[in-house]
């Protein structure tokens, strides 16, 4: 959970051993893509993403290191507040990626509206911020954006009703022509619902 009262939780003990996992926002968006891509194996997405969270384990089975990453996912990335990887394993336990339906926006295709948006409302240059934000800062930053921000503005065209009623045709017209010139391609995990 984000409390401002507390430190952001930035660690995981495995076997009593005590892991920092770097949490930077761009880490956990290349952990995604990782998660994403269908050229890589299951097994080499856990080693590769164990790695990149808390560098190399090679003591531990395929199957600890997938049960480390879901706590990682449980305890850290989603606090409890999104999905849990727990909601998307294999029968063998290990994390598949994270699918969202109806998303409104994606931290992948909308990146280049984001970075304005950051820049607009809060004057962060997130490629600045790279290795230093926390993801969790992020979320909240992004989820605070102001209404007059591009990403916010693309958002409301995209979930934007249409009118109904005569007299409504050239409006409606205008609202499915913005529609699909801001409609996302695909649907990576990392893509979200406002």
């Amino acid at each position: 959970m984000f409390n401002l009262a507390y430190p952001l939780e930035s660690h995981i003990f495995i076997d009593e051993k005590k892991f920092k996992v770097d949490m930077s926002f761009d880490n956990i968006l290349r952990l995604y893509d990782l998660l994403d891509d269908p050229f890589i194996s299951e097994e080499q997405q856990i080693e590769v993403g164990l790695e990149m969270l808390i560098g190399k384990v090679s003591d531990l089975t395929i199957r600890k290191k997938a049960h480390v990453i879901k706590q990682i996912f449980d305890k850290l990335i989603h606090q409890g507040k999104r999905a849990t990887v727990e909601e998307n394993v294999d029968i063998q336990g290990n994390p598949m990626p994270i699918e969202k339906k109806g998303a409104t926006f994606s931290l992948v295709e909308d990146a280049s509206y984001i970075y304005a948006s950051f820049f607009q409302d809060y004057g962060v240059n997130l490629f600045e911020q790279q290795g230093k934000l926390d993801w969790r800062e992020f979320l909240a930053l992004l989820d605070g954006l102001s209404e007059k921000t591009r990403i916010k503005e693309i958002i409301e065209i995209r979930t934007m009703d249409l009118p109904k009623g005569k007299g409504m045709e050239k409006q409606r017209q205008k609202i499915l022509k913005m529609k699909e010139i801001y409609k996302l391609a695909s649907e990576p995990s990392i893509n979200r619902t406002n």
